[in-house]
This record gives structure tokens, sequence and C-alpha cells, in this order.
């Protein structure tokens, strides 16, 4: 699958990038061709035997570009990633909520640079830590 990575000189050191769709991904390269061989590393040391849903990818110019992380100091490149090498113990659920409520969480979602899945993920294990008083993850 094609993601879309915001990418940004580092110094003297080549380029670090983001992934909007992958907020834990950060990836760095002394060389573009560097940067695009680490990309699918990094994702799978990050999400490979996760529990955590790997969100399909933005592919929306005009969004990716109205998004905080594009400070026009970098540049967006589409990276392929082979999600078949990531093995993922995230299943997928839907449910229902009021739109209202869900325009909020996307808008908090993309104050923090992260994803609905994320948002919602994160939001549980609070909520179960709160519960249970201990950490679950």
């Amino acid at each position: 699958m094609q993601y879309p990575l915001y990418v940004r000189r580092d110094g003297t050191a080549g380029f670090r990038a983001s992934f909007p769709d992958l907020p834990r991904a950060v990836v760095r390269g002394h060389s573009l061709d560097d940067l695009k061989r680490n990309a699918q590393e990094v994702v799978e040391l990050m999400y490979d035997r996760s529990e955590q849903l790997i969100p399909a990818p933005t592919c929306s110019t005009s969004e990716l570009q109205s998004l905080d992380m594009d400070d026009e100091q970098g540049i967006w490149m589409f990276i392929e990633i082979n999600l078949t090498r990531v093995t993922s113990k995230a299943v997928n659920v839907q449910f229902s909520l009021p739109e209202s409520l869900l325009q909020r969480i996307d808008a908090a979602a993309k104050k923090r640079h992260s994803t609905r899945s994320t948002f919602f993920t994160l939001a549980a294990v609070r909520e179960l830590e709160n519960l249970d008083e201990g950490p679950l993850l």
C-alpha cells in the first residue's frame, strides 16, 4: 500500500520523516533512497505482532496539506509499505456514535497527528487502566 510520508531535512545528517497515518513510526535516512528502504523496516518494528490496527493510508493530497505536520518546510512522498510482512493481532470493530461526537474525536485526533483508530485505542486503554488501576500495554 502507498502511505504518505512527510520528509524534512535533518540538519547535515540527511532526512527525517513521519507518516500521518502511522503516528508512532518515524523514519530517518542519509538519503531519500535510505529513507525509502528504512520506511518498511520502521513500520514492521512498530506494528508487527501489535494489537494496534494499521490504518488505511490517506490518499487525498489536499487533506495531507491541511495537516499541522505540513509546515511547508518539507515534501510529501508516497512510500510502498508491504503490509503482508506485518502480522497484526488487531481486529476491526464497527459501532455507531452521534455525528457531532465523531467530528470532535476526528478534530482531536488530527490535532495530535493521529488517527481515529489510535484515538479510540488510547481512550479505551486509559479507561480500562482506571478500572483495573494498572497499565495494560
